[in-house]
Parts: C-alpha cells; sequence; structure tokens
C-alpha cells in the first residue's frame, strides 16, 4: 500500500484548482492533508487588492471557530495552509466541505468572503466495527435467508468512499446491498442453498469492503456461522420503518417509540430479544437503550438539534432459535429557542474626527446565533436617540456608521448599547455597549467678549504699568482651545504700535511700553489678534483703543516779554499817562488741555503796588491811577502766571517798566538793571539761609526747654511727695516797723515737709537758722555729711555775730515794745522719719535754761485768727515787702537767712529763698522719684547783692 505522502502528492494533481470571483467572494479547493506552509491562493491578484491595501487596511482573517487553519501574508498577499487539515475530522460525511473565511480590512472597513472546499483524498480505508460476526443458522433455513451483517466503515467521500463487498467462500451465501437515506449501505447476507448440520456444522467466511479510490483501499472482518437445529420461522416486525420526534434538551429517560416483533415458532423459538443493531454508529448507539424484551426505546444522552438533529437507528429482533428480522426507526430533533445571539466585535473606532462624513463606519459586528428557523434570525437595534444607524452589509454582519456629521462641541462622547434579538419565543437577546469620543477638530475660532475695547491712561504713566485684559474664548478642546494673543504689526505717528504696548501671549494682558504723553499723543489704535493652537490655527482680531488722559505736567510758558539775560527792555510809560494806560500785555500759553490750560495772571510784586494792576484773564498791564512826578523812574514788576491744574504750576516773568518822557532819561536810569538783579538774588539766598538758621535755634531751644521741664518735674515728684498742696513761700526781707497785733514782731518760719508730715515734731532755731536736710533712710549718708558741714558753719556765725533776742519766750505782752531792738527769729520744723522722731533744743540755749526751751514745750500763745490772717498778708504782699525792707538788711543779721512763714493750724509753710521768688506748684501726689531742686526765681532788685564769702560756701 503506498504512504500517505504519495497518496497526498497523487492527489494534487488529480485535483483542479478551481477559483470564483463574484461580488467580493472567492472560493477555492485545495486537497486535504496538504502540508503546513502550501499556498492556497493569491488574496490580493484574485480580489485585485493592492499588497499596500492589505497592510494599510490591517487585513486579517476571521473564522467562526478558535482554529485558525489558514492564514494570510499581508506582504505577499497569500493564503497559507497554517494547519494540516483533514476533511474527515472537519466534515465528516458532511460534502462538500468547506471553511468559510472573512477578511476584514479597516480604514475603510471592507469585508470579503473566503470559501475554501477541501477535497477528499483516499487515505482511509474501509473498517468494521467488529473483528468478526458469529451466526447461528438452522439448517432449516431455507435458501434466500437473509443475514444482516455490519457494514463497513470509511471516512472518505464520494469515490473514495466504501463501494462494494466480496464475500468468500461464495458457494453458500451471496451478499446483497442495501442503500441508506444517510448514502451509506447495509450488507445482507443471503443464504443460497439450505444448510446441512451433519455435513458442515460452522463456517468460516471472510467478508471483504472495498473503495473507490485509486490505489483501492479495503478492508475485512470474519464471519463465524454456526448451524443450529431446525427454527425455521424468524421474528416479524408490525412496521418496517418507525419514524418519531424528540425536543432538543429532552430529558434523560425520555420514551421515543417501542418496536414490536412476532415470531410464528411455538415455545422458546417464538421468544424475540429486541437489540440495536451493530450497524449503526457507537456515539449514536450511546444515546438510546432499547428494552430487550418490551421493545421500548428510550433516551439516554444529550439531544442538541445544532449538534445533529435526525438519527437512524437499525432495531434487531432476534428468537430464541436464532432467527431474526430488523426494522428501522427514525428520529427527528425538533429545535427550540436556547441559545443566545453571540455577539463578536470585529473592528471598531474609539475616536471619530467630528465633521466626519455621514456612513462612517464605526464598528463592524458578527452576530450569531447556533438556532436555526425563525430562532436564528437576529435583528440588532441601539438604545436612545443618537445619530448613529446600524446596517447589515451580509448575513450575520453589521456595521455601525454615523447618521449624520457629529459636532464635538455638542455632544463630546457617546455610549453606545447594540442589542441583538432573535425572533424566537420567547425571544433571546444579548447586547454590548460601545464608547465612541468624537476627537476635537479645530472648527472654531477664538472670539473675543468685546467687539472692541477702550481704556484710558493717565500720561507719564511708569513703562510697564498693566492697562486693560483682553479675553478671548475658543470652543474647541485641549490644544485646539489655547489661546494665545498677538499684537498686530501696525504704527502709531510711523513708530511701531510695539513701541507703545505689549500684550503678553498668554494672558492678553495690555501693557504701557513707554510713558505716554498727552501733548504728543491724545489717543492710538491697534489691534490684537487672538489664535488658538489648533493646525492649521483659526483666529479673530478686535480693535482695542487707547486713550491718554492730560495731566498738569507743564506750567506755563511766557511768550512775551521774552526774557533775555544779555539786554535790559524796559516798557517806556509817559508820565502823562491816564487812568488805564496799557503799559504792556503778558502772553502765555500752556500746553496742557481743559483745566489745566486755564491760565490767570497776579502781580506779585511791583515797585510801587498802587501805580499797576495785571487783568486776571487777560495779563494786560494798566496803570490803576495817575501817574505823577513823585513816581520813580525805574518800576519794577513781576507777574506769576498759573494755571489752573491740580496742583497748580506757575511761571514768574519781570518786566521792566520806565517813567519818563524822553529815551535819554530811561538809558541812565536803566544802566544798573543788572547789578540790580543780581543783588536780588543774592539777597534772597541769603534771607532763605538766615530763615534756616533761625528755624534750627528755635527747634534746639525748645526741644532744651522739654527736656529740662521733664528733667525738673521728675526731681519734683520725688522730692515733694506729701499729699497736702503747698502754699508758694517767698524770702520777707522787710523791716519792722513796728507792726501792732498778735504779731508785732517779724519772725521767719521754715517748714520742711515729708510724707505723713502730721506726725513730726517741731523745733527753733537760731537767727539765721541751720542748714535742714530731709531725713529719709535712704538719705542718711548724705545726711551726716550736711549736719557735718552745718556744724562748721554754725560755729562760725556763733563768733560773727550777737546772740538773738530771747523775747520771744514771753508772752506778747510782756515782749519789749517798738523801740526796742527787734530780730529777727527762725521757727524751723525739722522732720525726721517715723521710727526716729524726735525733738531738740534751741543751740544757744542749750544751757542753763534748757528746760524752758525744750523743743517739745508747746507753742507760747496759740495763734488767733487775726494772726493767722496776718500771716497770709505777709505771705501775699511779699514782693512789696522785699523792696521796704531791703535796706534794713544790714550785715550784723547775716546774708542768705531763709525765712519762712509758717500758719499756726495748718500743715502748709510760706517759705521765701533769696535765690527764689516764683511760688512753687502744688506737688504731685507722692512717689519714689529721685529728688530734684526747686525751680529758682529771678531775682529781685532788693536780693541783687554781691554774695560774701559765707554765701558762696
Amino acid at each position: 500500500m503506498p504512504g500517505p505522502d504519495a497518496i497526498i502528492r497523487h492527489s494534487v494533481l488529480c485535483f483542479t484548482l478551481l477559483i470564483h470571483i463574484a461580488l467580493g467572494q472567492v472560493s477555492y479547493s485545495i486537497p486535504e492533508e496538504m502540508s503546513k506552509g502550501s499556498i492556497v491562493g493569491n488574496i490580493a491578484q484574485d480580489l485585485g487588492l493592492d499588497l499596500q491595501r492589505l497592510k494599510s487596511g490591517k487585513a486579517r482573517i476571521f473564522t467562526r471557530d478558535s482554529t485558525e487553519y489558514i492564514e494570510l501574508n499581508r506582504n505577499t498577499g497569500l493564503l497559507l495552509i497554517r494547519e494540516k487539515m483533514d476533511r474527515e475530522s472537519l466534515c465528516a460525511k458532511t460534502t462538500p466541505c468547506a471553511l468559510h473565511l472573512q477578511m476584514i480590512l479597516d480604514n475603510p472597513m471592507e469585508l470579503y468572503t473566503i470559501t475554501i472546499e477541501i477535497m477528499d483524498i483516499n487515505d482511509n480505508a474501509p473498517s468494521f466495527q467488529k473483528k468478526d460476526f458469529s451466526f447461528e443458522i438452522s439448517e432449516s433455513a431455507v435458501a434466500g435467508a437473509g443475514f444482516m451483517l455490519g457494514g463497513a466503515f470509511d471516512a472518505d467521500v464520494g469515490t473514495n468512499d466504501l463501494q462494494n463487498y466480496s464475500l468468500k467462500p461464495s458457494n453458500q451465501f451471496r451478499l446483497e446491498l442495501h442503500n441508506q437515506a444517510d448514502g451509506s449501505k447495509n450488507v445482507e447476507m443471503i443464504l443460497q442453498r439450505p444448510l446441512d448440520r451433519e455435513t458442515q456444522s460452522s463456517l468460516t467466511l471472510l467478508l471483504e469492503a472495498f473503495d473507490g479510490g485509486d490505489p483501492v483501499l479495503s478492508g475485512t472482518v470474519q464471519i463465524h456461522i454456526t448451524v443450529l437445529d431446525n427454527n425455521d420461522n424468524a421474528p416479524v416486525f408490525t412496521q418496517k420503518v418507525y419514524k418519531t420526534t424528540i425536543t432538543e434538551n429532552a430529558p434523560k429517560g425520555t420514551v421515543l417509540t417501542v418496536v414490536s416483533a412476532s415470531d410464528a415458532d411455538e415455545g422458546s423459538n417464538s421468544v424475540v430479544t429486541y437489540y440495536i443493531s451493530d450497524t449503526v454508529n457507537k456515539n449514536v448507539a450511546d444515546m438510546f437503550l432499547i428494552n430487550e424484551k418490551s421493545g421500548e426505546l428510550t433516551l439516554t444522552g444529550q439531544v442538541d438539534y445544532e449538534k445533529v438533529n435526525h438519527y437512524e437507528l437499525n432495531i434487531q429482533a432476534k428468537d430464541q432459535g436464532g432467527l431474526s428480522n430488523a426494522c428501522k426507526v427514525i428520529i427527528d430533533v425538533l429545535d427550540i429557542n436556547d441559545n443566545l445571539p453571540s455577539i463578536q466585535i470585529l473592528s471598531s473606532s474609539h475616536s471619530i474626527p467630528e465633521g466626519s462624513n455621514s456612513g462612517t463606519v464605526v464598528a463592524m459586528l458578527h452576530v450569531d446565533d447556533l438556532d436555526s428557523g425563525v430562532n436564528g434570525q437576529v435583528q440588532c437595534v441601539m438604545n436612545g436617540n443618537i445619530p448613529f444607524e446600524i446596517t447589515s452589509p451580509s448575513s450575520n454582519f453589521f456595521s455601525l456608521q454615523t447618521e449624520q456629521e457629529l459636532d464635538r462641541e455638542r455632544e463630546a462622547e457617546y455610549n453606545i448599547s447594540v442589542i441583538c434579538t432573535d425572533e424566537g419565543v420567547p425571544a433571546l437577546s444579548s447586547d454590548v455597549s460601545l464608547r465612541v469620543q468624537i476627537s476635537d477638530v479645530n472648527d472654531n475660532a477664538p472670539v473675543f467678549e468685546k467687539s472692541h475695547y477702550e481704556a484710558y491712561v493717565l500720561e507719564n504713566n511708569t513703562p510697564g504699568l498693566s492697562i486693560f485684559t483682553v479675553k478671548a474664548s475658543d470652543a474647541d478642546w485641549n490644544q485646539n482651545a489655547r489661546v494665545s494673543y498677538i499684537l498686530e504689526d501696525s504704527t502709531v505717528n510711523g513708530v511701531s504700535v510695539s513701541s507703545y504696548v505689549s500684550v503678553q501671549p498668554d494672558s492678553g494682558l495690555i501693557t504701557a511700553v513707554r510713558s505716554f504723553d498727552y501733548e504728543q499723543l491724545k489717543d492710538f489704535h491697534f489691534r490684537v489678534k487672538a489664535q488658538d493652537g489648533g493646525s492649521p490655527p483659526l483666529s479673530s482680531n478686535v480693535t482695542v483703543k487707547i486713550t491718554i488722559k492730560d495731566q498738569n505736567d507743564n506750567a506755563p510758558q511766557v511768550l512775551y516779554p521774552v526774557q533775555t539775560g544779555a539786554s535790559v527792555v524796559a516798557e517806556i510809560v509817559p508820565r502823562a499817562a491816564e487812568v488805564g494806560y496799557l503799559v504792556t500785555k503778558v502772553v502765555a500759553v500752556d500746553v496742557d488741555s481743559g483745566q489745566n490750560a486755564w491760565l490767570s495772571y497776579k502781580l506779585q510784586k511791583a515797585t510801587d503796588r498802587a501805580l499797576f494792576e495785571v487783568g486776571l484773564q487777560n495779563g494786560e498791564i494798566r496803570t490803576v491811577r495817575q501817574v505823577t512826578d513823585k513816581d520813580a523812574v525805574k518800576q519794577k514788576l513781576t507777574v506769576v502766571v498759573e494755571d489752573n491744574g491740580q496742583p497748580s504750576r506757575s511761571a514768574v516773568v519781570s518786566i521792566n517798566v520806565a517813567v519818563a518822557d524822553s529815551f535819554p532819561e530811561v538809558l541812565s536810569e536803566f544802566t544798573d538793571f543788572t547789578q540790580g538783579k543780581q543783588y536780588d538774588e543774592n539777597l534772597t539766598f541769603y534771607l532763605v539761609l538766615a530763615l534756616a538758621a533761625v528755624s534750627f535755634l528755635f527747634i534746639t531751644c525748645v526741644v532744651v526747654i522739654i527736656s529740662v521741664k521733664i528733667y525738673r518735674w521728675r526731681q519734683s515728684r520725688f522730692l515733694y511727695q506729701s499729699n497736702l498742696p503747698v502754699i508758694p513761700y517767698y524770702q520777707p526781707h522787710y523791716a519792722d516797723t513796728g507792726v501792732t497785733g498778735t504779731l508785732p514782731h517779724g519772725y521767719n518760719y521754715e517748714v520742711c515737709m515729708t510724707t505723713d508730715s502730721r506726725k513730726s515734731d517741731c523745733k527753733f532755731s537760731t537767727l539765721g537758722g541751720q542748714n535742714v536736710l530731709m531725713v529719709d533712710p535712704s538719705f542718711s549718708e548724705m545726711m551726716q555729711r550736711t549736719v557735718t558741714k552745718n556744724s562748721s558753719i554754725d560755729d562760725l556765725f556763733a563768733k560773727s555775730q550777737k546772740p538773738p533776742n530771747a523775747d520771744w519766750r514771753f508772752p506778747p505782752n510782756q515782749r519789749p515794745g517798738p523801740s526796742g531792738q527787734h530780730r529777727f527769729h527762725t521757727l524751723q520744723q525739722r522732720w525726721t522719719p517715723y521710727e526716729k522722731s524726735r525733738a531738740g533744743a534751741h543751740p544757744d540755749e542749750a544751757g542753763a535754761s534748757a528746760g524752758v526751751i525744750a523743743g517739745t514745750r508747746p507753742w507760747p500763745n496759740p495763734p488767733t485768727e487775726a494772726e493767722q490772717f496776718q500771716a497770709m498778708m505777709v505771705a501775699a504782699n511779699v514782693s512789696e515787702a522785699t523792696a521796704t525792707l531791703g535796706p534794713r538788711y544790714n550785715p550784723q543779721y547775716g546774708p542768705d537767712y531763709r525765712q519762712n512763714v509758717f500758719i499756726p493750724g495748718s500743715t502748709a509753710t510760706l517759705m521765701a529763698n533769696p535765690q527764689q521768688q516764683v511760688p512753687q506748684q502744688a506737688l504731685p501726689p507722692p512717689q519714689a522719684l529721685p529728688p530734684v531742686e526747686a525751680p529758682k526765681a529771678a531775682q529781685t532788685p532788693a536780693s541783687k547783692k554781691k554774695p560774701t564769702k559765707k554765701d558762696k560756701k
């Protein structure tokens, strides 16, 4: 037997390659079992396609199942064998056996149908399902008795299929073939002549099956025949053919039909047994079961219409004597709608540009329903009102395409749900979702918020000043909506507009490049272009007007009279000029505008203001009165020209006027004008310098005075800490002129007070009074040094002065009269701390009469109200008394006696100090401040004596 490769090569030579192209379809015929990589055909050439089209369209092959037997080479356009194909595995007995493929192209989407018919080659020999057959034949079997044999099976088709059988030896039996509806042949062995068990009890025959291929292939099986004793009646079926139907997916155990056969014999020879003939395919036989005794046929497997929709079974009836008969059972499977439509996206575009033409294919779908009839018919629809439609270019293929032009600005994305429903009852459906984004196309130009812009800028602005912002928007997206601002090239007064303003590309902010001058440029126009980032870019422009607002930045300019330094120009006024005589006219202009240019004229300075006046609005200088001979010949006028701006600016013009009747007179008088002008300028400089010096001195004095006042105030707050008011004190240097009353003599009272002065004691001092210090715990050391000094001074006074009169110890009616010698006495109240309060005797009387004059003695006589009033009067008239009492102040009493006035019954003291005549102010509340000196008063004439040596000490 030749090998398979030889058979394949022989078959290829025997087949003719057939190609049919019609309406986008192409068919090929190839033999089975071609090796991998073999060429099926040139699809590009057969369809008239360019190879570049296959590459750009991403050509690919679509198959319904997962096994890919055919592949496409895009570079050559050839269809190649990818996997070796066995026709018997693919199609079994189905003829013709063909592969239905689809070739899909993108951009634009195209679909081509490819049919590849697989031609059979004789690569399968006939075979029997059993290794041998065994029969028991009664000897009584008459000629013509038939015995069904298991037919051989050949997987090939056509001429390569099973063609005939041969039986050897053939003297007892012959073969008879019976054609089946499915094209197969059953073999029946016919007894040609009766058997004789005594002659031959068993027979062995060889059955051989041949196909029609070249070379012819065959298969053999042995038949073993046992000759039985006489049983001359075989079972007979009531029907030769039984027909029944069953729905797919029927449950197991479903009864299909019941076959019945009868046997005319009696006894055991009439007992019939049913079984499925061996001629039925094993896979099919396993799906059914027949009851051996009852002949009931039931379902034992799963029936699927989509796989097999028709079954034929051969049922054998056999009696106990070995006689049998056969019948046929035909089973038709009924389809039910049990398969959902299967949707497969062959190709889809996730994004399409806006503005695409109507009918642009977005996706291509393949929808398959395995059901048959109306159950397999599918319709696809979309949900929602969207501008898309579904068309079906061929069976089971659907394309999703646009129904109209799309606008991204209206809708940027579509979620499309495709629902495919079959026509079964009940209907089954499947759906698939597609998301299609509309890509942006630059089809919208930027649009400004305003049709034109206008802004105002004050002149003399700083360069870089932000004026305002123009704004434009673009309805497109992403880069197409990115707006850039460009200043269009133009000129302003012959200069490029870019030297005046600039535009920021991103924000549209317009800034000034230079400082504007209203006098040179009132306003100007330019255009700003807004351009998007698309390709090609779209743009729009807008007109911008910048108006310059005036500022009062120019002073008036005097046009007449012209001011020159080289010569002197004078206006001549005759002495006979009348009132209102026009001397001259000041002409000035201001380059500003509006009220900034309104000018007014004022006469600032004139030699004789009563002679001339200036018109406020017109600048005319006229005479106010009649010119007289007394008027000076030289008249100099200074006119100020001032505008009305805020702040105002001015210009000054000097005008020389000559009051004369002849030119020589004028010439002689005006020869020194230049020198006078220089003199005036120097004088002005010195005046300003003097004013600055005086101002500096004044401020310095004020600061010094304030500092001194603050320092003294702080010292006084420390020294005088009593809450009681202080009555001003003066130095009562007056003579005792025999004043009558309860106080006939003048006394000098001195009181020094500290906090809580009511708890202190009183002590009398000698004439002249020793120095008194405030005794405070923080100044105890200072007090000791002062007491030491005072002791030496008291000794000096004791040597140079007479002892004081002691008449004060006696009552007033016992004292000497006014004719006697009068001395001044001092009542001194000394303050000490609370824990060290003490009283001491009078210094010069601490001897024998110490007990009489002890400091703890009470006042000689309590002062009356009249005495208190008299003391107050003395204090009030101390300034007058000072002048009167000055002569009485002779050297015998010693200088610088501190005489104080004490008001009995009061806590205040009137004190007089040689260096103080200004009244003391009331002391503030007690605070812990450092001691300060009391302010010194100016000296009176009576006190302006040359200080003695004692005073200096």
